[in-house]
């Protein structure tokens, strides 16, 4: 087999766990996982959590680098790449490549590409995507296998904490109110908090650390859990960690699973007897319609809908393909689907990669694009939808007293307005910056925003204009 040497980190790397810069002489003796990644990208999540998982079953006789890459302009500062990553807790080093200089050394063409260095610094294999983890974990055990022990003084690697602050809430996403509550997500202590629209908790879905358990409300478990729904007195929830949908039942408090089985995967389409028999693939919002459930599964860039009676699942939309094209049912591609909103049998989908907003006939799965162009081409401009950009944007919220969709603009932190049926978009003007939105809901002239890398949740008074912070369990 022909080797290479792997190319050495270059200085324009930053480093976001690292005291000082790595040096490929520190990883000799090992067998390395390089990872080129993006932040924001679903596929890289899986992967570098597939990688989490290979590092703590080889222990030290595996090192894993990760290297981000930037897709998006707002993920060219290293304090927002950081912030994005420390959701996830991933105990190896992280390098944020703002120029792509490393990419380019490596010949690198899509995220994410895992590179295998052995144990004297050369190249040998390279996986591209995810999936494909037992393969990988068998590549892994072969190239240590064949490493000749030696004596080596190389530098330890140091890690520094990429710990966010204590605080109520981390890392907010999904919110749902009604006239009496208001539901909110805390991701990152992987738990549902139910409150009083002044922030007071009420009830905490979840033992706040992360699992998957069904059961009564303190002894039940979530993984990472974004988008949520309330209908009547049960509450859905995107779980996304879990590759799965729960179910809250807000009289007595029990959780249980839909569909979804604790790993990712494509599920078979027709009736489901055993709800843990069904693979989702990262599913990052939920809108209802009566019976119909419609899920948005980043991980495979397809909106499936969920018939609650009858217990059946099919594909409404998306070839699994990224891209952002229309069409009927699998004729149709997305580019990670992470918000829904939905009236009638019109849905509403957010596309994160592709910084836009598609509409879905539900009946039909006919997909139209309604803003946005495809993966690369994003920005921040107002007005006539042909000329009108956002940038990774991560959830939508239909208003019940206008048509309009209110946007949480993450890429850009702001706040934005589409007017249905061909009108315009427009920035809501604010009296202060967002810090990556990553959740809506609005009732009442309430715009509630889950104001994600700020820990915090916001209330706007659309009459107003008023924002104020909400303090929840402060």
């Amino acid at each position: 087999m022909d080797v290479s040497i792997a190319p050495e980190f270059p200085q324009s790397l930053e480093w976001l766990n690292l005291a000082e810069p790595l040096r490929m002489a520190q990883l000799r003796g090992k067998v390395c996982a390089l990872a080129f990644v993006n932040a924001g990208s679903a596929w890289s999540q899986q992967r570098l959590n597939d990688l989490a998982h290979l590092r703590a079953r080889h222990g030290e006789r595996l090192n894993v680098v990760a290297v981000h890459v930037p897709r998006f302009d707002h993920e060219r500062d290293a304090r927002r790449v950081a912030k994005r990553l420390s959701r996830q807790k991933l105990d190896f080093p992280i390098a944020h490549d703002p120029d792509w200089a490393l990419w380019q050394h490596y010949g690198i063409e899509s995220w994410p590409t895992v590179v295998l260095i052995d144990g004297e610094g050369n190249i040998r294999e390279r996986w591209v995507g995810d999936g494909q983890v037992r393969e990988l974990d068998a590549a892994v055990t072969s190239l240590n296998d064949a490493i000749v022990p030696r004596s080596r003084n190389a530098a330890p690697i140091e890690l520094r904490s990429m710990r966010e602050p204590m605080l109520p809430l981390r890392f907010p996403v999904g919110i749902a109110v009604d006239a009496n509550y208001l539901y909110v997500a805390d991701s990152g202590h992987h738990r549902i908090l139910e409150c009083d629209h002044g922030g007071r908790v009420l009830r905490q879905f979840g033992s706040g650390g992360p699992g998957f358990i069904d059961g009564p409300m303190e002894l039940s478990a979530f993984n990472r859990p974004q988008g949520i729904c309330l209908q009547r007195d049960m509450l859905y929830v995107a779980d996304t960690g879990n590759h799965s949908v729960r179910r809250i039942q807000l009289r007595s408090g029990d959780i249980d699973t839909i569909c979804g089985a604790g790993r990712p995967g494509e599920p078979v389409e027709g009736v489901i007897t055993d709800p843990r028999a069904v693979a989702l693939d990262q599913p990052r919002a939920i809108a209802l319609s009566a019976e119909a459930m419609h899920i948005a599964t980043a991980g495979d860039n397809r909106i499936w809908t969920y018939n609650l009676g009858k217990r059946e699942l099919r594909l409404l939309a998306g070839s699994g393909a990224l891209g952002v094209s229309d069409g009927s049912g699998s004729r149709a591609n997305f580019a990670e689907p992470v918000g829904l909103a939905t009236v009638q049998q019109v849905l509403y989908a957010c596309d994160a990669a592709g910084s836009a907003i598609r509409s879905v006939n539900a009946r039909s799965g006919q997909v139209t694009t309604l803003l946005g162009q495809d993966t690369w081409n994003f920005g921040n401009a107002d007005g006539a939808r042909v000329e009108a950009r956002l940038q990774q944007p991560q959830a939508i919220a239909l208003d019940p007293d206008a048509p309009v969709l209110w946007i949480a603009d993450s890429g850009n932190d702001v706040l934005r307005t589409l007017r249905l049926g061909g009108g315009e978009l427009a920035t809501f003007e604010l009296p202060q910056r967002l810090h990556s939105p990553s959740g809506l809901a609005i009732a009442d002239r309430v715009v509630w925003i889950a104001d994600t890398d700020a820990h915090a949740v916001l209330r706007l008074d659309t009459r107003n204009g008023a924002l104020r912070h909400v303090p929840i369990g402060e």
